[in-house]
């Protein structure tokens, strides 16, 4: 150490204590110590040892007097601290550059000390296996531990429990254990099924895009390892999300996707008439698949559909492991989401962020997932210093306090490491863990890609890179583990098998592959019916329910205001009128729930409602105690979980909950409908084409307020257009119910019918208090969802037919009422998709006297349902329909109220007055 004289720059360079640690709560502590070791931090514990070996006059570092002496272990404990925190800096992890020697910040001068305090003796915190140990050792353990292969990134974690248990398991082993032989060679084995299907592919389908994994082989003994501790740790399937960056060598090598189908999809060998759907290219198909671990344990993999859109499957594999899980919730950690991404899409995309801050809350934890990045230093064409403003691709995760594993992609053993620290934390802390794989991307983005037009030099530089398992061949070799006729020998029984099931499928018709999935869908099918589906409760059995509902504990004290709704809900039920939407919808989800379904409902406010309507969420207002009185019911399952905000991520999340569980209600609710604009991708890629493209069925409902009530140009529209637009092939149905009963029934028919297809329901905002958008009992008890619902004035005498949907109907009847226009009839059509094209048919064919058509929306025209129904309409009734509603309009509404008042009025004027004073003039 230096003479604290010599120096005048050093308070510069010493890294100082934080400010929150002044003399007096230093001296607290060490008061705290004497009395007790174990009392403070292990830190401090460690921290007061050293100052009192060093006051005993034992410290042997060179020093100038007593003062220095605590000093100087100080200063020790402060270089252990920053290689703990720093030391990935000097990491040896890019297979294409020389390894880092040196760096300013974790230099002996950073910290005031000199080539000769190496051989002084200071406390090691646990560094070494001795309680004090040379500095020079201290620093050959710590650049083992953290400057070799593997770099990591922990101490921004709070929980110090958690940064000890990691220290525990990496120093002591130098994050460098010794593999047993049998473990080395089946490393081996992987690389080398890895690197040769690769080649076999590259050879036979020359410039067939694959997006091979070429450059990043250690990614299969990685997962294959994974997959053994997990198992060891009693978990028994894992659903994966990855992009197609080694996708089909992951299905090969690690869920045992048969090499013929692979090969089916590349010789596109299956008849025509086998083919159902739109399909999609080999990278995105999914594959359900049960292996057996090493020990012969079953273990189920089921690896999801993937869109061309890097990372939007991650809240999709997340919400499919929750609702695994939810199958057997005390044992979460069973199921294991675990996903895999590219370097530029981990920090390049929204959806990684909304997804991780999920990992923890209540309603969406999943007990950890494990995120592989396959990091090919490269985005397509971009390179790291364009494609994001952190140093790693991964920095973004610490939002999770989560450790970050850093690897060298060339050093497999290592990787087969972090693979077990990840299987023992992830059990540990049920928190979510990164491993960076640093390799490279030996072709281009894809195979017909030519990647010297754009980075030649860092190609000149793969071009050399032997093939990884050579290069981990020719280690075990030189260790007497293997020698070169048994790896000629294993490579060859790779490429025969390869070779042979190849020679079977090439130039052959092949059977298509039966499309296996979880075993709960067996009853379900994707065949939509027009066919009525009978969703009535008996009466008795309804009033019951609601005064279960409305029933509270005893000693919690309810809002007055609320208490009051309650009492107002159960005599709407019991007197059998004048039920609203929320109480019909409480009715839904209770007999449901009564009949053994399960529901999740999601959103942001769902609890209350965005409109303070629905209220299943109850609060104790001395106590703030919660209390839900659909889970009150028998052998409920009911959650309703209030997101964050995020629509991406939470859709997603529920998507694929759904997809998953068909036997529950899944609801995602909007905040407002035009939300769902932020989660316009899982509506294209997952929601409206995943049945056409992956044969994969979903029951979700979209609950998305819609209507035009002044609110301005955001909250009005849920882009009923856009979903519409969307629809074919009875993809998914499009609804737009009128009164509380319809869509009591609507939410009843999602469950009772045996076809599962998403639903997208615009539902109500100001109807939810209109009185005369209530429904009697009796039309809950009688009945089922009505696709279209004729007008109770009858048919004979209307020569003015007006067909709408939702909102805009009670503003029609009250004007016709107004004027006495019973030569007008309105019609509403509840369903748009699937059209209800025979319905329809039947009804409008009964108006005889009807001489104009005339489809009314709120809408402007270039929006909502007018484009979509016209022609459809028009075909019905053989005759032009004319048009009601807003001008064309690049805004859904204005924002000024005095305009939206004058167009609101406008619409029934014209589609009421007009006609009326229209029909006298002639």
């Amino acid at each position: 150490m230096k003479n604290k004289d010599s120096d005048p720059d050093k308070s510069a360079r010493t890294m100082p204590l934080p400010e929150t640690l002044n003399q007096d709560y230093i001296e607290s502590q060490y008061i705290q110590w004497k009395q007790n070791p174990e009392s403070v931090a292990r830190d401090w514990n460690f921290f007061f040892k050293g100052f009192e070996f060093a006051e005993s006059g034992k410290f042997t570092a060179t020093d100038s007097g007593n003062s220095d002496q605590a000093s100087c272990q100080g200063l020790a404990e402060a270089l252990i601290s920053r290689y703990r925190n720093l030391g990935h800096l000097l990491a040896c992890m890019d297979p294409l550059t020389a390894c880092p020697t040196d760096h300013p910040l974790l230099s002996l001068e950073s910290f005031d000390l000199e080539a000769k305090d190496l051989e002084s003796e200071f406390f090691t915190r646990g560094i070494t296996d001795t309680e004090k140990a040379p500095l020079k050792e201290i620093i050959r353990t710590l650049k083992a531990t953290y400057c070799r292969s593997i770099g990591v990134e922990y101490m921004h974690i709070q929980d110090p429990d958690e940064r000890r248990w990691l220290q525990e398991r990496m120093e002591p082993v130098e994050n460098s254990p010794q593999f047993d032989a049998e473990t080395k060679i089946t490393i081996l084995k992987k690389l080398s099924e890895a690197v040769l299907f690769e080649k076999f592919l590259n050879k036979k389908y020359v410039g067939v895009t694959r997006f091979s994994l070429e450059g990043g082989e250690a990614l299969i003994p990685l997962l294959h390892f994974l997959i053994e501790h997990v198992a060891e740790q009693g978990c028994r399937e894992i659903i994966l999300g990855m992009a197609h960056r080694g996708r089909l060598n992951v299905l090969i090598n690690i869920l045992k996707k048969p090499y013929e189908e692979i090969f089916g999809e590349f010789e596109s060998c299956y008849d025509p008439d086998q083919l159902f759907g739109a399909g999609d290219v080999k990278y995105h198909n999914g594959y359900l698949a049960d292996i057996e671990t090493h020990d012969g344990s079953p273990f189920r993999l089921y690896m999801l559909n993937n869109p061309s859109h890097l990372e939007a499957v991650d809240p999709v594999a997340e919400g499919a492991a929750r609702a695994r899980q939810d199958i057997d919730a005390k044992e979460r950690y069973k199921v294991l989401p675990l996903l895999i991404h590219g370097d530029a899409a981990f920090a390049g995309e929204g959806v990684v962020a909304e997804t991780l801050n999920l990992s923890q809350l209540d309603g969406y934890a999943t007990a950890g997932t494990v995120h592989i990045i396959i990091n090919n230093q490269i985005g397509y064409t971009t390179l790291p210093e364009d494609a994001r403003s952190t140093r790693y691709s991964t920095d973004i995760a610490k939002m999770l306090m989560a450790p970050i594993f850093h690897v060298q992609g060339e050093n497999p053993e290592a990787a087969v490491h972090v693979a077990r620290l990840a299987a023992e934390y992830r059990k540990k802390f049920s928190k979510d863990i990164i491993i960076d794989l640093v390799s490279f991307r030996r072709y281009g983005h894809n195979e017909s890609d030519e990647p010297y037009f754009t980075q030649p030099l860092m190609y000149d530089r793969i071009k050399l890179r032997p093939s990884l398992h050579r290069l981990y061949g020719d280690q075990l070799i030189a260790e007497k583990i293997f020698d070169k006729n048994k790896r000629t020998e294993l490579e060859n029984q790779i490429n025969q098998a390869i070779d042979e099931a190849y020679q079977e499928v090439h130039g052959s018709a092949c059977p298509f592959p039966e499309d296996r999935f979880f075993e709960n869908w067996d009853e379900f099918h994707g065949v939509y019916s027009h066919e009525p589906v009978e969703t009535g409760v008996a009466k008795e059995r309804l009033t019951e329910l609601t005064r279960r509902l409305c029933e509270l504990p005893q000693d919690f004290t309810l809002h007055p205001k609320l208490k009051r709704l309650l009492a107002k809900r159960l005599k709407a039920v019991e007197t059998g009128s004048g039920i609203d939407w929320a109480n019909a919808e409480a009715l839904a989800f209770a007999s449901l729930i009564d009949e053994g379904t399960p529901i999740r409902l999601s959103g942001q406010d769902s609890g209350r409602g965005t409109f303070s309507q629905r209220h299943c969420v109850l609060t104790d207002i001395k106590t703030e105690a919660r209390y839900v009185p659909l889970n009150a019911l028998e052998n409920s399952s009911f959650d309703v979980c209030n997101s964050p905000l995020s629509e991406f991520g939470v859709l997603g999340f529920e998507y694929g909950y759904s997809m998953i569980r068909p036997e529950t209600l899944t609801l995602w609710e909007a905040q407002f409908g035009d939300f769902v604009n932020c989660a316009q991708p899982i509506i294209d890629l997952f929601i409206a084409s995943g049945q056409s493209k992956w044969q994969r069925l979903s029951g979700l409902v979209m609950l998305l307020p819609h209507g035009w009530e002044g609110l301005g140009p955001e909250h009005s529209s849920a882009r009923l257009e856009r979903f519409l637009q969307l629809c074919a092939d009875n993809n998914m149905l499009v609804c737009n119910p009128t009164t509380p009963a319809q869509y009591f029934h609507l939410l009843r028919r999602q469950i009772k019918a045996r076809f599962r297809k998403p639903l997208v329901v615009m539902t109500p905002k100001s109807l939810l208090r209109l009185p005369l958008a209530v429904s009697d009992l009796d039309a809950m008890v009688n009945g089922a969802f009505e696709e279209v619902i004729d007008d109770q004035n009858g048919r004979h005498q209307a020569t003015t037919v007006l067909i709408c949907s939702g909102k805009i109907y009670y503003q029609l009847f009250q004007r016709r009422q107004a004027v006495g226009a019973s030569d007008i009839a309105i019609i509403r059509l509840e369903q748009f998709y699937p059209f209800p094209k025979a319905r329809l048919t039947a009804l409008l064919n009964q108006y005889k006297q009807a001489q104009e058509w005339v489809w009314v929306q709120e809408e402007p025209e270039n929006m909502g349902a007018w484009q979509f129904v016209r022609p459809r309409l028009e075909k019905i009734i053989g005759q032009p329909f004319d048009y009601v509603g807003r001008k064309p309009a690049s805004s859904p509404a204005t924002g000024f109220p005095a305009i939206y008042r004058q167009e609101q009025e406008a619409i029934s004027l014209q589609a009421i007055i007009d006609k009326q004073i229209i029909k006298k003039s002639s």
